[in-house]
């Protein structure tokens, strides 16, 4: 099968251009050809004015983007096209190429975005979802996308604009999602519920399922307010006895965090910083447990709960979101009340009093991992799913002309110029 994989990177790398990369190489070992087209977001913030005006408008609609991207389906003949991330270099504008080429598409939903500016229905430190009981233009009150109410506005200007060209609804054969609740948020968002279908991410090579000595409890994320990292410390402070505490990870309130640190006397807090990947893996496996004490609904399935699993390793999470779904309490690991720092801190203490409860914890996880979560099952949910997408490329559709003329007003002169 040949297969165009698309991927917008963003300025920090995260979790989504981790599961873009591994199931780039995943097709690619199981003989598939696999065609990348990517733009990167790492130059937009040294954008001048007059550049930034135009990238509010290729946000919504970019049409050299288009024309190039329709310049490779004829070229390559792809049998599907899968999408994982668009904004902001590429645009949906790539959607209607496809439509043009009569290609498949299918759309990876890593985040809230298509609901939220924000994409991750969070603001001022809880879960928000205004902007899907109100519109999108509620965003523009609180300046959701980085705390700037014109780029809030552009944003739900270009969600606003495919959804009345029926960009989401007509021209996605199927989205993934990484789990039940992510489907269950976006059906309740409005995205048509036979389109969404459940792949989970997954973690390779398997890590092994640790066989040492298990001495730290262990946080892995970045460090920024939605995840709960303040939570994680208040709780800390409340311990009655002294657990090593290591922090993996970067973001913009590591300064904070360690200042807290300090003036706490958390001596037992170390911060390691952004770790090659072998090595995360091997803080993993010696502790005892992980805690994800996120404060958001978390949309992407968290790569740090199925590596946990893979290592054998409980985690303790927040009651909310996907972690609810992915976490089974007093199976795997345990929940606590988000932001309930006391809540965490008991259950932090429960597990480290209770070594033979912690390591069977530790054995149901690394289960859940063989059975949901390993490349195999990956590839074959992605590949039933691709199939799925193609079968369905010579089924009518009556409103493409309509659409289509819609569209072409977006493209403008420019790009109807390089067409003649």
């Amino acid at each position: 099968m040949k297969i165009v994989l698309v991927h917008n990177t963003y300025q920090l790398p995260g979790g989504e251009d981790v599961v873009f990369r591994n199931e780039c190489n995943l097709l690619k070992s199981a003989g598939h050809e696999v065609i990348e087209y990517q733009r990167s977001n790492h130059d937009v913030s040294n954008f001048v004015s007059i550049r930034r005006l135009a990238l509010a408008r290729e946000t919504i609609w970019a049409s050299d983007t288009r024309h190039e991207f329709r310049k490779l389906l004829e070229r390559e003949k792809p049998d599907v096209v899968h999408v994982h991330n668009t904004f902001v270099r590429i645009s949906p504008s790539i959607y209607w190429a496809c439509r043009d080429a009569r290609v498949p598409v299918v759309q990876t939903l890593h985040n809230y975005r298509l609901l939220c500016p924000g994409a991750n229905l969070f603001r001022d430190g809880k879960v928000c979802e205004e902007c899907m009981d109100f519109g999108l233009f509620r965003g523009l009150r609180h300046a959701c996308y980085r705390n700037s109410r014109p780029a809030t506005a552009v944003v739900a200007a270009m969600l606003a604009t495919h959804r009345v060209l029926g960009t989401w609804s007509r021209l996605i054969d199927y989205y993934l999602v990484p789990t039940q609740f992510a489907r269950r948020k976006f059906i309740a968002g409005g995205l048509p519920a036979g389109k969404i279908l459940v792949k989970p991410n997954f973690v390779h090579p398997d890590p092994g399922e640790g066989k040492g000595e298990r001495s730290c409890a262990l946080y892995v994320g970045r460090l920024s307010p939605e995840k709960g990292v303040h939570t994680l410390l208040a709780a800390w402070a409340r311990l009655s006895s002294q657990v090593p505490l290591q922090i993996v990870g970067d973001g913009p309130l590591r300064t904070e965090l360690e200042q807290s640190v300090r003036q706490r006397g958390l001596t037992n807090v170390s911060f390691r910083g952004n770790l090659p990947w072998e090595d995360a893996m091997a803080a993993m496996k010696r502790a005892r447990c992980l805690i994800l004490p996120s404060e958001c609904y978390e949309g992407a399935l968290p790569l740090t709960v199925v590596e946990a699993f893979a290592c054998g390793t409980p985690v303790i999470s927040s009651r909310l979101g996907a972690m609810q779904d992915l976490i089974s309490d007093g199976c795997t690991g345990l929940q606590f009340n988000p932001g309930d720092a006391q809540d965490l801190a008991s259950k932090v203490e429960r597990l480290w009093t209770r070594p033979n409860e912690m390591a069977a914890m530790g054995k149901l996880g690394r289960r859940e991992y063989e059975e949901k979560y390993t490349a195999e099952s990956s590839c074959k949910i992605l590949l039933t799913t691709y199939r799925r997408a193609i079968k369905k490329v010579n089924m009518p559709a009556a409103d493409v002309p309509a659409v289509s003329a819609a569209s072409s007003l977006l493209d403008g002169p420019t790009l109807h110029r390089q067409e003649n």
